[in-house]
């Protein structure tokens, strides 16, 4: 009889060095478990974050288009007055001749007024 109830007692331990190795096993379940919890909750974490900087991202290319085409205005504003200030130019080159014609003109009308007043 004590050889039977040593080996229920063995057998009890045995089950129950079973049992803490399941419990061991269940609780690094456990933690496994709330591991891919935390892991699915930075996922959508970093999702929100992804989701924020794309729109970021599509803003400055909005901004970015903008400025690259106020750039291409200026850039022909820029071309129409360096061609507004040569064709200025041009005429202020031709008034300049034709104001030495009239200083030419009037000095040759000073001369024959002179001559007139020098003959009376």
């Amino acid at each position: 009889m004590e050889k039977q109830i040593l080996n229920i007692l063995n057998e009890l331990v045995e089950g129950q060095k079973k049992i803490d190795k399941l419990m061991e096993s269940q609780k690094k379940i456990n933690e496994l478990v709330n591991s891919q919890k935390d892991l699915a909750e930075n996922q959508k974490k970093i999702i929100a974050q992804l989701d924020s900087l794309d729109s970021q991202v599509k803003e400055n290319t909005q901004i970015l288009k903008s400025l690259e085409h106020k750039a291409d205005v200026n850039t022909a504003e820029q071309d129409r007055m360096s061609h507004d200030i040569a064709e200025m130019n041009g005429n202020l080159n031709g008034i300049r001749k034709d104001l030495m014609q009239v200083e030419l003109i009037t000095a040759s009308n000073w001369s024959d007024i002179v001559k007139l007043k020098a003959v009376k």
